[in-house]
């Protein structure tokens, strides 16, 4: 039996699409949620990463676990989440874990997902346990917090960034089911799963000026202005920007792709897709 945490959350709900039900259970922090998944015929049980106990039960009879990074702010708890996935994993004696790292998972990372990352493979290397750690490029859907707000100004104005190797949920989940069905594909630590270009906002701009034939404006707004108008994860967030001028988030690799047997998703598709949706009916 595969084993899927946050299969009510986007990435794990696409993974689970993909994979057939039969032999498949998911972990959910509240299972009414899953009902539909139930309904396909998974084995559908409650597991919080904060519960230790309920990760037992949920994971129980599993061959293989994938894991999705607990979404948590705080670094610490979530370290403290993603370890209690792993121990649970450990205790039911499953043949593998796979877990959704990130691209850019070190310790000084400037963002702090990222030491949250690294320090998750370090525990996994720890485990005794067979091992994929999905190095996942950046969300893609990242880019539809600011895409309203220039749409609507025909300004993108946001703090100095750099290149971000921008990575579209669907090409991850296929890469995902890849791993659990093709250990010898995508095993131990992967390289870069990533989408097949690194682009800045600048040119986000441009592929929105080249989309919708208006013209769009890439304006760097100064860390500490930002910070005042931003709201209460401003400092979260800023520290994604300040990661992305240091280069963190730049590299490409083209194991993506060869994972999922087609080319990866392009920045302009999802910025086409996402500017079709937003026009009125």
């Amino acid at each position: 039996m595969i084993v899927v945490t946050g299969a009510t959350g986007n990435l794990g709900g696409q993974i689970v699409d993909l994979l057939p039900a039969a032999d498949l259970g998911v972990s959910v922090r509240e299972p009414a949620k899953a009902a539909h998944l139930a309904a396909r015929g998974m084995r559908v049980r409650r597991g919080d990463f904060t519960d230790p106990a309920s990760l037992t039960s949920a994971f129980e009879g599993a061959d293989q676990v994938l894991i999705v990074s607990a979404s948590i702010r705080d670094s610490d708890t979530a370290i403290a989440a993603n370890r209690a996935a792993i121990d649970a994993a450990r205790t039911v004696g499953v043949k593998r874990i796979v877990y959704t790292g990130h691209q850019a998972a070190a310790h000084r990372s400037l963002f702090a997902p990222m030491p949250v990352h690294a320090a998750t493979e370090d525990y996994l290397a720890e485990s005794g346990v067979p091992y994929t750690v999905l190095r996942n490029g950046f969300y893609v859907t990242t880019l539809a917090f600011y895409l309203p707000q220039a749409l609507a100004t025909g300004v993108l104005a946001l703090p100095a960034d750099g290149p971000v190797s921008w990575t579209a949920h669907a090409d991850l989940a296929e890469a995902a089911v890849a791993a659990l069905t093709s250990a010898d594909l995508l095993d131990g630590v992967t390289p870069p799963l990533t989408g097949p270009a690194a682009v800045d906002l600048a040119e986000v701009a441009q592929i929105l000026t080249d989309v919708t034939g208006r013209e769009f404006t890439r304006v760097v707004v100064d860390d500490d202005e930002w910070r005042a108008t931003a709201g209460g994860f401003a400092d979260f967030t800023l520290g994604m920007f300040r990661a992305a001028r240091a280069g963190e988030f730049a590299v490409t690799d083209p194991i993506l792709a060869k994972a999922i047997g087609r080319p990866a998703t392009p920045v302009r598709e999802f910025v086409e897709r996402f500017v079709a949706a937003a026009q009125p009916e």
